[in-house]
């Protein structure tokens, strides 16, 4: 008697599962393809890669190399940049979180579904047996690795930077302790994790306006202008009570990371506030994609 040897199949729920998992990694596939071919997010991340340059460049041109920068938060890290060149990675972050990363992730958030309506693709998307959940998850995860690979252009060009323009070694945090320059990168590491995460929650607020319009450039500017109201906000003095709730207001808390120990404090509540904002822009998201013709 013969027998025939090959793969099992794999059938019932297990197979299903499988299918279902690789049929999502295809669609994920597709859509990273497109977000990181498309010209316009090419351009993007090229200018976040050019303004850490022009950043280290005006810095040693117009200041001197002394390493100086006292106090805490913002200005403390300009006034290190100098002294080392690590310090511009961080420098960089604590003004490019401020608009120019915003705008970038709203670009691609706020066309991922608007843009797809407005084409006449997204109709040719739902009629597949993907699935309208399984396509909102997608287009969101899309969003996010989109979201790291802008915080880590930004950090990679300061990197760069700084080693070629300002002096390297052991770094002196802000609280005054001395760390390695090994240390320093996995600090570094932390913070681009910390800002993506922040990134990531607005993706999900520009997700969920791009679920209600056709217009991906409305989806853009909307998600533009709540950006710009809220650091509004959060730079009135009588509204201080307000800021803990601002998402803004979370992004530049990632300055724990330059003391010793790591102050995670801020931090946590930071990466709470942001999966509370992903929870709720979410949710609406997938009310509104699930739940009505968003071609029409």
């Amino acid at each position: 008697m013969s027998t025939v040897s090959g793969p099992v199949p794999v059938t019932g729920a297990a197979g299903r599962a499988t299918g279902a998992v690789r049929a999502w990694l295809r669609l994920f596939g597709s859509e990273l393809g497109m977000i990181f071919r498309r010209p316009r997010n090419l351009a993007v991340l090229a200018v976040l890669a050019a303004v850490p340059v022009l950043f280290g460049l005006a810095l040693r041109l117009f200041t001197g190399v002394d390493g100086g920068g006292s106090g805490g938060g913002e200005l403390a890290i300009l006034g290190r940049v100098t002294g080392n060149g690590l310090f511009l990675a961080f420098a960089a972050l604590s003004v490019l979180v401020q608009f120019m990363l915003p705008v970038a992730v709203s670009v691609v958030a706020g066309d991922s579904v608007a843009g797809e309506a407005g084409a006449g693709t997204l109709r040719y998307l739902l009629v597949a047996p993907a699935g309208r959940a399984r396509l909102l998850t997608v287009k969101y995860a899309g969003a996010v690795v989109f979201c790291l690979a802008a915080v880590s252009t930004v950090v990679l060009s300061a990197l760069l930077t700084g080693l070629v323009l300002f002096p390297v070694g052991p770094v002196t945090l802000l609280s005054g302790a001395t760390v390695s320059f090994t240390d320093g990168l996995l600090r570094m590491g932390l913070v681009v994790l910390y800002v993506a995460a922040g990134m990531a929650a607005l993706a999900a607020i520009s997700l969920a306006i791009s679920t209600l319009t056709e217009v991906a450039i409305g989806a853009i500017a909307a998600t533009v202008v709540l950006v710009v109201a809220a650091q509004v906000l959060r730079a009135i003095p009588q509204l201080a009570d307000l800021q803990p709730y601002l998402l803004t207001h979370w992004w530049t808390g990632f300055d724990g990371v330059l003391r010793d120990p790591v102050a995670f404090g801020d931090m946590g509540r930071g990466l709470l506030v942001f999966a509370a904002y992903i929870a709720v822009a979410g949710s609406v998201a997938w009310a509104r994609f699930t739940g009505r013709d968003v071609t029409c």
